[in-house]
């Protein structure tokens, strides 16, 4: 396809989008929450969800289907938990104080990009918060994913065809998506959102539109010496399995308190981790890491089948295969992202060390993400607090499965969502979970009030006291 071929073809997209968002405008919130529950249960249909989940699995090779069954659910009925009153049309605030209103506003055509790890769950999430918006999105998928965007689509169409909204408020690149096709949609539409490779986060991020796009995963976990060992290990075990650790909040690197180094390990092996010896984690890091680069063939693949992939065949029935490291970078390359039930372990004398070990992890890979953190209730404010304070992280997840406690999670506050902003740290424009109002404009009313007057010398009194300028006199020449 010729440039000019591909700019008439997301012209005409983008056109269709336009007209189609020029009546969603219309809508009030009462239209724009059925345009929720619309997408919602398009994806939440029992049979639906089955079908889409057993496609991503087939087509990707990525995950398994029963949790990709539950994350497409738990994450779209948490995200509409979200959204359920929350107002994105018309006056969403007023503060008669300040005499500012805030209008909602749509931000307009929205451009997509997903990934091949969540195929379902992330477009639908992305359609979810446009449509609360009173937004038209055109998703971008991979093109492992590519059929199961194209799925979900049909079931979002049937869906809007029952309450009467246009199709063309969701639509689907032209198969077969390219870079050519994708760069030129993030031209010519209002916003974009990208998830899934930094590549194409930096695209987005350059492509001259406003963008939202995602950091690097590469999550650590701490467990301090207080730590309910058993819990942790539990924790730790279940969100590194999650759907083969597709998610980019699955844990990479645990670092342990040396004071529970030994007994963590065998908290570890309860939960069905098998520590690899030397020779066997250079077998690994051959299979794993061939030519230095992450095999995609072993990407979100069982424990067991990586291992058998490896040679080692003692641990064909693990649940995580365990390595141990004290490098980190890329001639150490267990220190990065694995997206597969591979966890890194570290050892650090004392919460200090571990915390600094942390620092050294994301100044290889994965600043700005979020760090885990496991120690008894009466040490986890303060120590959470620490690492807030110091860490390059936009998340401190306490005692919680990480993979499902980061993107929302029924028992903690965050947002549901399945992209998480990494701040400056992580090359991104923002630091929480991606939402509804990041697809909004904001028109804010500015009325007479009473002045608020401020005084010059009230305010700099004390630092010019302090530097030793009492005297110093203000004042206003016409």
């Amino acid at each position: 396809m010729s440039q000019s071929r591909e700019a008439e073809v997301i012209a005409g997209l983008v056109a269709k989008a336009r007209a189609a968002q020029t009546i969603a405008d219309g809508y009030d919130q009462a239209g724009a929450d059925r345009l929720v529950a619309a997408a919602a249960w398009a994806i939440m249909e029992p049979v639906r969800n089955r079908a889409l989940a057993e496609l991503a699995v087939r087509d990707t090779g990525l995950g398994n289907v029963p949790d990709k069954i539950q994350k497409n659910h738990r994450k779209t009925l948490g995200l509409i938990r979200d959204l359920s009153g929350a107002k994105s049309v018309g006056v969403i605030a007023d503060d008669a104080a300040l005499g500012v209103t805030e209008i909602a506003r749509p931000a307009g055509v929205v451009g997509a990009i997903t990934p091949s790890t969540n195929p379902g769950a992330t477009p639908a999430n992305m359609i979810i918060n446009a449509m609360k918006g009173r937004n038209a999105i055109i998703l971008a998928p991979s093109p492992k994913g590519y059929s199961t965007a194209a799925l979900l689509l049909s079931y979002v169409h049937e869906e809007f065809d029952r309450i009467g909204a246009p199709r063309d408020l969701v639509q689907l690149l032209p198969a077969p998506v390219n870079k050519a096709l994708t760069n030129e949609l993030l031209q010519q539409v209002d916003l974009v959102v990208a998830t899934g490779s930094q590549a194409n986060i930096k695209a987005a991020y350059s492509s001259g539109t406003p963008a939202f796009g995602v950091g690097a995963g590469n999550v650590s976990v701490i467990v301090h010496r207080s730590a309910d060992l058993a819990a942790a290990a539990e924790r730790i075990v279940r969100s590194k399995t999650f759907d083969n650790a597709t998610s980019c909040s699955s844990e990479n690197s645990v670092v342990i308190e040396a004071a529970v180094y030994q007994p963590m390990f065998a908290a570890l092996a309860a939960q069905g981790c098998v520590l690899l010896s030397g020779d066997e984690k250079a077998q690994l890091q051959a299979a794993l890491f061939p030519a230095g680069k992450l095999s995609g063939d072993l990407t979100a693949k069982t424990a067991g089948d990586i291992a058998l992939a490896a040679g080692l065949a003692r641990a064909a029935n693990a649940r995580v295969l365990m390595v141990e490291e004290s490098g980190v970078g890329p001639e150490f390359p267990f220190s990065g992202e694995k997206l597969s039930p591979v966890l890194t372990v570290y050892r650090a004398d004392g919460f200090d060390a571990a915390a600094a070990q942390v620092a050294a992890i994301y100044s290889h890979q994965g600043a700005g993400h979020s760090v885990g953190l496991h120690a008894a209730p009466e040490a986890a404010d303060a120590l959470a607090l620490q690492l807030g304070l110091t860490l390059p992280v936009a998340r401190v997840i306490v005692n919680q499965a990480h993979c499902i406690a980061t993107g929302g999670s029924f028992d903690n506050g965050l947002p549901f969502s399945l992209s998480m902003g990494c701040g400056t740290w992580g090359g991104n424009s923002f630091s929480e979970n991606l939402g509804y109002r990041h697809f909004l404009n904001i028109t804010r009313i500015a009325r007479p009030i009473a002045p608020r007057n401020a005084s010059a010398d009230a305010l700099l009194s004390a630092y010019l006291a302090e530097t030793g300028r009492n005297g110093a006199a203000f004042s206003l020449k016409p």
